[in-house]
């Protein structure tokens, strides 16, 4: 079920050759719901997962707005703080980055807001698209997504300014799917605007 493959396994060998699939990588610090959300999208069901060491990768379809029947291949990294390093080599050439958050987790949303920053403050990762999927949104005490917009400083990010990040912030819930394919779709429309952006700007430059 999925490609649990080693950390040392090869991203871009991996990749299927064909353009018509969009490249997604699923971050977020461990037990925020990164799996269960894949597998959710995946499968279109709940299903009991275990801490991801490495990743899993799966091809999901979506199923609603003007992102249905686009293929989307989702890379689901590790989230503990030994595999945080190697996120980088998944980053690279991505379409979009999911951002998965335990929305009720307090007490960890600035060491999130860190690894969330640093991930975008990447240069390869220059104005890649960003949704942060506001997950455990059922469960008392999730904030809202106004607030957990603050509480990471996306506001920073520089929206659709040259260099900056188009981002939005989804409430969803992985084990119900609430959300997500809502997500999916909003993530696709930022990588249609984003090239339509770069479009724009070769011919500025020209």
């Amino acid at each position: 079920m999925g490609a649990n493959m080693g950390k040392n396994s090869s991203l871009l060998d991996a990749l299927p050759s064909g353009q018509g699939t969009l490249h997604i990588v699923m971050l977020g610090l461990d037990s925020a719901g990164k799996t269960t959300a894949l597998y959710r999208l995946k499968f279109d069901q709940y299903l009991n997962t275990v801490p991801t060491i490495g990743f899993n990768c799966e091809k999901v379809k979506g199923m609603i707005g003007k992102a249905k029947g686009v293929n989307f291949l989702v890379w689901d990294v590790g989230g503990q703080e030994k595999l945080r390093p190697l996120w980088k080599s998944y980053t690279r050439c991505t379409d979009g980055i999911v951002f998965v958050l335990d929305s009720v987790d307090v007490e960890r949303m600035e060491e999130a807001k860190m690894e969330l920053i640093r991930t975008v403050k990447s240069p390869e990762n220059t104005g890649v698209p960003i949704l942060v999927l506001a997950n455990k949104q059922d469960l008392p005490g999730a904030r809202e997504p106004r607030d957990l917009e603050k509480l990471l400083g996306l506001c920073e990010l520089g929206g659709g300014a040259p260099g900056g990040h188009l981002w939005h912030v989804q409430p969803a819930c992985a084990i119900t799917g609430d959300g997500l394919q809502e997500g999916l779709e909003v993530l696709y429309e930022m990588i249609l605007k984003r090239r339509k952006l770069a479009k724009l700007c070769k011919k500025k430059s020209r």
